[in-house]
């Protein structure tokens, strides 16, 4: 089988495409239970990072990177998947901790898997990935805290990269007036077909600002941290809510405690990697329901398993729009 292989040998990092054996497959996730044929992976930020060993996201080497998996279970000593099943996986460590899907086959534990929606193919449910839902989970943070369309304008920044194109278009298509933040003002007619009502420049963002500035958001979803997410904050309304779910900007927070005790705003942190199996059904649940399978298709681009070093360098350069979907099996 091919994968993607992370090394570090005498503090020396290698990352290769490789043949593996199933029997060393084995060994990279100890007590996995289920075999899957994988047929589409993604490149998200955080693979990104690891590809390219910007900051220390693998915790076990070596380790087959890829936080994002879809497939057909080959098979199984779980009783809750038997082969021919279709299946997906998203976070629980895996392409950190444990051998992720970055390669023709995985072995992942029974209980890290979900159903892949019937309404879904492999391929979209990739294209969704961590990034949509990330994106889907931050929409849940808002509503959980009671924001509805009737409330105000949501401001999403980081607005062209997976998890902000695709939180805009689930909000627009619940009904929300989206307001997207970008440095790319080429992407304007993107970001419109998205559903954004107005598109603003990030630089009004980026940079210091005071503590508590002039209402706007009824709700956030910042996926870019540092100063963006303190404005943000300093900039949502009375009771209004922040979904804090990326660090692309930094992961400093240089903010006062202002909006929080002066406006009541809630800050909710976005952590897609260990949620319980309830809440990922719900997650996805709510990506089927909400999200245009056309404009999705729309956003992705696929890529081969070789392509992958690639695109990681891209990702983290900003120059991804939207989603990229690796085709393991190319």
């Amino acid at each position: 089988m091919r994968a993607i292989l992370l090394t570090r040998e005498e503090g020396r990092f290698r990352a290769e495409l490789t043949d593996l054996t199933e029997a060393r497959l084995i060994e990279g996730t100890p007590g996995a239970d289920v075999t899957v044929a994988v047929e589409y992976s993604t490149i998200n930020y955080k693979d990104g990072l690891a590809l390219t060993d910007r900051a220390p996201v693998i915790r076990a080497w070596p380790m087959v990177p890829g936080i994002d998996a879809a497939g057909i279970v080959a098979s199984s000593t779980d009783p809750r998947w038997r082969a021919g099943d279709r299946v997906l996986v998203n976070g629980c460590g895996i392409g950190e901790l444990h051998w992720g899907g970055l390669a023709e086959r995985a072995r992942f534990r029974g209980e890290w898997l979900l159903a892949t929606p019937e309404e879904l193919s492999n391929r979209q449910a990739m294209a969704i990935g961590t990034a949509g839902y990330t994106a889907m989970l931050s929409v849940m943070a808002l509503e959980d805290h009671g924001l509805r369309p009737a409330g105000g304008e949501i401001l999403v920044t980081g607005a062209t990269g997976g998890v902000g194109s695709i939180a805009i278009a689930l909000l627009a298509r619940a009904g929300y007036r989206v307001v997207a933040s970008t440095g790319k003002t080429s992407e304007t007619d993107y970001l419109h077909r998205l559903g954004a009502s107005e598109i603003i420049d990030r630089e009004t963002l980026t940079a210091p600002g005071k503590p508590l500035q002039k209402e706007r958001w009824a709700g956030v979803v910042d996926s870019i941290g540092s100063h963006t997410l303190a404005n943000a904050c300093a900039q949502t309304r009375a009771d209004g809510v922040v979904a804090a779910c990326g660090l692309a900007q930094g992961m400093d927070f240089p903010a006062t405690v202002a909006p929080f005790i002066l406006r009541g705003v809630t800050l909710a942190g976005i952590f897609s990697g260990g949620c319980d199996t309830a809440r990922r059904a719900r997650a996805w649940e709510g990506l089927t329901r909400l999200l245009d399978r056309t404009l999705l298709d729309g956003l992705t681009r696929e890529v081969a398993l070789s392509e992958s070093f690639a695109v990681a360098r891209e990702i983290l350069e900003g120059r991804i729009r939207g989603r990229v979907v690796v085709d393991v099996n190319r």
